[in-house]
């Protein structure tokens, strides 16, 4: 196995010229964010995955974690890198300063963590729910939870964890049966939760369990979900740590990958009731759960691009050493040098490249929603982020497999064999299509949700913005912006083909529009994608033109654009043939055809 590399060079390009961070340090509150202080972000995180977490990914793989006298033990090393993690302030690049955080731009804790989880995914996991419970904790906790459970969790003391799914609840959390007893000024919980990212672990001394229950009484369905903080560990007035909760991890999942992350099954309340703090108010658990639940979508969005990253660069390093054939004039060459390798490398390549765009772009769009100084624009980027949110986690999920896939096929056979740890790669991102919201239920969302709720409104401010830059290539005097420029042009038009497709729809049969979600989704991912890695293209080629251009890395960007165009935004017009004609035949075909 090869020594990962942080794209630090790529992470770079991608906050300055997809991002405009250097705008975003110009918000009220940002003031902190210099460039000075960015750049140092950008190379210690990546300093940390190459050197902390990076080397023990295979290992985490290969020892997994393991329940022994009721108490859940990560693979050697993990709790030393948490500490580690959390002495160096990772935890709180993001979270006001007032809570202990460091009070930065968003996009620059999404830019350390793809870094991370390319690194080390399983490790990241837990780190990541507590980063986005913090979000939950500063929108919704009271003065007092905020005070209490803030600090600790940037200080890596505490971790979170977030209790949704139960046996007979997945999806549909109308059907979730968890209680919560009030009980003086707390509840009593009871009940048991599937599925839980570190349900029980040894990375820090206490765990905030966020946990979804009914009150007594409460309305039936998903209008009577409360939302509830459980400690493993009681907290004493002064702080301190007390008595241990009636709460429980009972079994460990034994899961396909991520082997070095603790999926638990946990028991709540199996004695006296386990004790919970209401956050928020009654009856309105979804409503906090979903800030949390938001920010997790993206978080588990840039494990598409982070392991995506992890595998090109060992596919690339395999392709270079591995010597097999002959080129055109018969001398032995590594397998780099055969045309069908390349593609599948720069396939690689150009997607995580789109990949990582949305990613950071959907990221800056939380900042300049919070942030920007006009109301008009905070307003514009926040229903861009609504609209981009099921971009990010569902398309950036499923390339990020397909990216996979394809490193495991550059090894050939070496590549199904696990020592090599390409499969691993495979193993760990497979999950990304399915936990915090499967994919279809992200497609659902997207038509549902965000396109036809505003009548499309959201998504034409983003057409428009495309339109523009199709103008501006198809301008340009260089021969692979043309290309780009036009094949964008293409798939735009098929975009709003589908779209007023969807908006026209959706009045009569929405079962169609249903149908067709998924690869709605797809189309609008491409085209954005192709759209990001066009201005990439376009800025690579700018800088080109200055003195001391990486000449390399500029025009690696340039053809990454132009195989997107060439290879994905062509399929636009297949996609909405599909999604005009296609919906009926899925409808028309039952149950009782799969005998």
């Amino acid at each position: 196995m090869t020594d990962f590399q942080a794209p630090v060079r790529d992470m770079r390009f991608a906050l300055s010229y997809i991002a405009d961070i250097e705008n975003i340090a110009t918000f009220p509150g940002y003031e902190d964010a210099t460039p000075d202080i960015i750049e140092a972000i950008i190379e210690e995180s990546g300093k940390f995955a190459e050197q902390v977490l990076a080397p023990l990914n295979h290992s985490g793989d290969q020892q997994g974690c393991r329940l022994e006298n009721g108490r859940v033990h990560t693979p050697d090393g993990f709790k030393e890198a948490f500490q580690q993690m959390s002495e160096s302030g990772w935890h709180g690049i993001s979270l006001p300063q007032e809570f202990g955080g460091q009070g930065l731009p968003y996009v620059l804790t999404i830019a350390a963590t793809e870094m991370w989880s390319s690194a080390n995914m399983a490790f990241c996991l837990v780190p990541q729910l507590a980063q986005s419970a913090t979000e939950l904790l500063v929108e919704h906790g009271s003065e007092s939870q905020k005070a209490t459970y803030l600090p600790n969790i940037v200080a890596g003391k505490w971790v979170t964890t977030m209790n949704l799914t139960e046996p007979q609840a997945g999806t549909d959390l109308s059907l979730l049966r968890t209680k919560a007893d009030p009980d003086g000024d707390h509840y009593k919980i009871s009940g048991q939760k599937i599925f839980i990212t570190g349900g029980d672990n040894d990375l820090a001394e206490n765990i905030i369990h966020l946990v979804l229950a009914r009150t007594p009484d409460s309305p039936a369905g998903l209008k009577g979900i409360s939302l509830f903080a459980v400690p493993k560990f009681l907290i004493n007035d002064d702080g301190s740590l007390g008595q241990r909760n009636d709460l429980k991890c009972v079994s460990l999942e034994h899961k396909m990958g991520i082997h070095g992350s603790p999926t638990c099954v946990m028991s709540y309340g199996d004695n006296e009731g386990a004790v919970g703090y209401l956050i928020g108010e009654e009856n309105q658990g979804l409503t906090c759960m979903f800030t949390m639940m938001n920010l997790t979508r993206l978080l588990v969005g840039i494990q598409g691009p982070g392991i995506g990253e992890r595998a090109y660069q060992q596919a690339a390093n395999y392709a270079r050493e591995r010597v097999q054939g002959a080129n055109s004039s018969g001398e032995t060459v590594p397998i780099i040098e055969h045309p069908d390798v390349k593609r599948m490398l720069l396939d690689m390549k150009a997607k995580t490249e789109a990949c990582r765009s949305i990613t950071i772009y959907t990221a800056s769009c939380i900042d300049r929603s919070k942030r920007a100084p006009a109301d008009a624009e905070r307003a514009k980027f926040l229903s861009r982020l609504e609209l981009l949110t099921p971009i990010a986690k569902a398309w950036c999920s499923n390339v990020g497999i397909d990216i996979a896939s394809t490193g495991i096929q550059v090894h050939g056979g070496t590549g199904f064999i696990e020592e090599t740890g390409a499969a691993q790669h495979y193993r760990d991102i497979r999950i990304t299509a399915i936990f915090e919201g499967a994919n279809g239920i992200q497609a659902k969302d997207l038509v549902g949700r965000k396109v036809i709720r505003d009548n499309g409104e959201a998504l034409k401010l983003l057409s428009t913005e495309i339109s523009e830059t199709v103008t501006s290539l198809l301008s340009s005097d260089h021969e692979d912006l043309k290309v780009i420029g036009q094949r964008l042009s293409e798939g735009l038009d098929q975009l709003n083909l589908a779209t007023e497709w969807i908006l026209t729809t959706s009045s009569d049969d929405m079962t169609a529009i249903l149908a067709s979600a998924t690869t709605y989704l797809d189309l609008l991912g491409i085209v954005v994608g192709g759209w990001l890695l066009g201005k990439s293209a376009a800025k690579a080629a700018k800088l080109m033109t200055e003195k001391d251009a990486d000449e390399i890395f500029l025009q690696g960007k340039i053809l990454s654009g132009r195989y997107f165009a060439e290879y994905q935004l062509v399929s636009c017009a297949s996609l909405k043939s599909s999604l005009f004609d296609g919906a009926d035949t899925i409808l028309r075909f039952n149950a009782e055809m799969l005998n």
